[in-house]
């Protein structure tokens, strides 16, 4: 008991006129192989991030510290070796030379941010002339880069964050 629309000059009689139908473009977006590309892209880039890390081998102190935000510029990392070896990002540096480098780059960089990444076998005095030697060269925020899970002042270790 549907109501219906009859077409105009309609006798209302009971037969049926078949219309053949026209092969049509189908103009809607097929979003399944581009969900799939995606998919497969972030499959890529989650494997590939970790890679992505400085690449002088260094025994990191553990702690108990959260891990710092970056910004949008690449951040600057300074590396002390366990052999003394200062280095900043993958290039070795003479101690002599880190001040001026440092300054240069200062130079061209909007933010003072800089990383220091220690070997835990080093002493306390060599990291702090190395932090001495990042603030001479213009760089006020210095952060110390460590490995989490290390135990907190409590004793504990701290699980997995």
């Amino acid at each position: 008991m549907g109501a219906g629309v009859m077409p105009s000059g309609s006798d209302g009689g009971g037969g049926r006129r078949r219309r053949r139908r026209r092969a049509t473009q189908m103009s809607e977006i097929n979003v399944t192989p581009f969900v799939d590309v995606m998919l497969v892209l972030l499959i890529i880039f989650m494997v590939a991030a970790p890679l992505s890390v400085v690449g002088v081998p260094v025994e990191l102190p553990k702690t108990a510290a959260n891990a710092l935000s970056t910004d949008q510029e690449e951040p600057l990392t300074v590396t002390v070796t366990a052999d003394g070896l200062l280095m900043i990002q993958t290039t070795e540096t003479a101690d002599a030379d880190l001040i001026p480098k440092l300054r240069a780059i200062a130079a061209e960089r909007e933010d003072d941010k800089i990383f220091l990444r220690a070997d835990g076998a080093i002493a306390y005095e060599r990291v702090v002339q190395v932090m001495g030697a990042l603030n001479a060269g213009g760089f006020s925020n210095i952060g110390l880069v460590t490995d989490i899970g290390g135990p907190t002042l409590d004793g504990a270790a701290v699980e997995g964050q």
